[in-house]
């Protein structure tokens, strides 16, 4: 199935929500893509420092791994094309506006942001009147 292009759609659909839990950032130096799938991960990067693992704050402390920041995850509902253009810049400016730090994934059928915990909320109600503005 084919993504969405057109950037005014993808912003009217887009339909931010708050999946549960609390995610965190944690990198294992000298681990390869694939080691600690026990944790869970809903995104790997492998970089010359290390694995990065985004990962359920929960899981990584049983695991004692440190982490700098917890956040909370927005999923855009919009099915986005990879090769749409400008969705995440909308997004990011959107939050840089308003101060929220955020952190982009892409998947193949959806975007997501991650953002702190204690903005979460002010983060979707901002994406919401985004998307509101563009319908």
């Amino acid at each position: 199935m084919a993504g969405e292009t057109d950037l005014a759609r993808l912003i009217a659909d887009m339909e931010p929500r708050l999946r549960a839990g609390e995610w965190v950032f944690c990198t294992i130096p000298g681990a390869a893509y694939g080691d600690r799938r026990e944790l869970g991960p809903v995104a790997a990067v492998v970089e010359d420092e290390g694995l990065t693992l985004v990962v359920e704050r929960e899981r990584a402390e049983k695991a004692g791994l440190e982490y700098e920041g917890v956040f909370r995850m927005i999923t855009l509902q919009v099915q986005s094309s990879l090769a749409a253009v400008g969705l995440t810049a909308a997004v990011s400016g959107r939050l840089a506006e308003l101060g929220i730090g955020a952190n982009l994934i892409a998947g193949y059928h959806h975007d997501h942001a991650l953002v702190p915990c204690e903005r979460a909320d002010e983060a979707v109600r901002a994406l919401e009147r985004l998307a509101e503005g563009g319908r």
